[in-house]
C-alpha cells in the first residue's frame, strides 16, 4: 500500500468509528493506554517508532519505552523533581533533549546520549525576564527553543551541535510582541519546524492570536494573525503542525473547561502567510496536533476532552475518542502516541496500529 493510501485508510477507519471510550478496544481501534506507573502530567512527547517513545512531564519526570509501552523506564534526571518538563525531542532510543519551563533558572535544557542513564545540563536561563516554552529540531544537530517576550520581543535560543550548547539569537529580525502576548507551554508544539530551515511560533494571550514564521532558522520572522480567538490570557493558538513548508494546521481555543472554543482550528497552504478557519473545527479546546507521516490529508488533534481526526487537511474534524490528552506525536513508521494528565500515555491501536495493512 502506498503512503498516501495508508493515510487514507487510517482516516477512513477512525472517521467510521463512533465516539469511543477512553481506552477503546473495539474493531475500529483507538488509543490504548499503556500504564506509565506514575501520576505525572506528560505535556512533552517524542514518538520515535512503534516500539520507542519518550515522555516528559511534571515533577521532573522523563520516561522511555522500547517495547511499545509494555514497560516504561524512569530515566528522570537526578535532582530534577522541582522542574516542569514541557517538551522533549528525541532522535532515537538513546539521544534526547528535554526542556524545563519557568521563570529565571527554572528554564533549562538537558540532554542524554545513553537512553537517560546520564543527563547533562546544557543550558540554564539566567535572565529573570525570560520564560522558555517550547523547542524544535530541524535535524539531529540544529534546533531552537523559544522564550516568552523579553524587552518586547520573543527570545530565540539556538543550537548547532544537537543540544550540547546554546546561544541566544539576535532579536533584530523579530517583530514586536503585542501587549500580554506569550506562548503556551501546553504540548511542546508552540514552536515547530519542517525541513532544514522553516520554523513557526504560536502565540496567544493578547488581542490577536498570531503565528510567526522564519525561513532562516530563527534569525528573521514575519507575523500573521490567526483566526483562532485570543483577547484573553487563556486563549489563542496552542499548537502547530506542518507536513511540509507550506501546509500547516493550528489548534487552540480557551483552555478553561467552562469556556467554549468555537474556532479551535485553522489551516494554511502558503507557509503561514494566511490562515483559514476550519469549516468544521474540533468541538472544544485542543492543545496538540500532528500529521500522519506521509499523508497529505490526515491529522490528529488532542485536548482534555477528546481526540479529533481530519481526513481533508484540517478543514473538517470528527471526534473519535473522549479521553484526556495534552499532546500527540506520530513517528515515521506511522505509529501514533498521545500523553497527558495523571500519567496517561497511549498508542493508537488497530490490528498493528494505524500503519496496519501496509504491504
Amino acid at each position: 500500500m502506498s503512503v498516501g493510501l495508508c493515510g487514507a485508510a487510517f482516516a477512513a477507519t477512525v472517521l467510521a468509528a463512533p465516539a469511543l471510550a477512553q481506552a477503546p478496544t473495539n474493531e475500529h481501534g483507538g488509543w490504548d493506554l499503556k500504564g506509565s506507573g506514575t501520576d505525572s502530567r506528560f505535556r512533552g512527547l517524542a514518538a520515535v517508532s512503534r516500539d520507542t517513545a519518550w515522555a516528559a512531564g511534571s515533577k521532573g519526570t522523563v520516561l522511555r519505552t522500547t517495547d511499545g509501552g509494555a514497560s516504561w523506564r524512569d530515566v528522570s534526571p537526578p535532582g530534577a523533581a522541582e522542574l516542569e518538563f514541557r517538551d522533549i525531542e528525541a532522535f532515537d532510543g538513546r539521544r534526547a533533549v528535554v526542556l524545563a519551563i519557568g521563570e529565571g533558572e527554572a528554564s533549562r535544557v538537558l540532554r542524554t546520549a545513553d537512553g537517560g542513564a546520564t543527563w547533562t545540563e546544557s543550558f540554564r536561563n539566567t535572565d529573570p525576564k525570560a520564560f522558555y516554552d517550547c523547542m524544535t529540531f530541524f535535524d539531529r544537530r540544529h534546533g531552537l527553543a523559544m522564550s516568552d517576550p523579553v524587552d518586547g520581543k520573543y527570545r530565540i535560543l539556538s543550537t548547532g551541535d544537537g543540544g550540547r550548547s546554546w546561544k541566544v539569537l539576535p532579536s533584530d529580525g523579530m517583530p514586536a510582541a503585542q501587549e500580554g502576548e506569550a506562548g503556551f507551554a501546553a504540548s511542546g508544539q508552540c514552536l515547530v519546524s519542517s525541513g532544514p530551515r522553516d520554523v513557526w511560533l504560536a502565540t496567544g494571550g493578547a488581542a490577536r492570536g498570531r503565528v510567526l514564521h522564519s525561513a532562516d532558522r530563527g534569525r528573521t520572522w514575519t507575523a500573521t494573525d490567526a483566526p483562532i480567538p485570543a483577547g484573553d490570557p487563556a486563549r489563542g493558538v496552542f499548537g502547530l503542525a506542518f507536513r511540509d513548508r507550506t501546509h500547516g494546521i493550528a489548534v487552540g481555543g480557551d483552555y478553561r473547561a467552562d469556556r467554549p472554543s468555537p474556532k479551535a482550528a485553522a489551516t494554511t497552504g502558503d507557509g503561514g502567510r494566511t490562515w483559514t478557519p476550519s469549516a468544521q473545527p474540533p468541538p472544544a479546546y485542543r492543545s496538540g496536533v500532528t500529521w500522519l507521516p506521509g499523508s497529505r490529508t490526515t491529522a490528529l488533534a488532542v485536548g482534555p476532552t477528546g481526540t479529533d481526526v481530519t481526513a481533508d487537511g484540517g478543514r473538517g474534524w470528527r471526534t473519535v475518542d473522549t479521553g484526556s490528552y495534552d499532546t500527540v506525536d506520530c513517528a515515521r513508521d506511522r505509529s501514533c502516541w498521545a500523553s497527558g494528565e495523571k500519567g496517561r500515555i497511549a498508542r493508537w491501536e488497530r490490528d498493528q496500529g494505524p500503519d496496519a495493512g501496509r504491504n
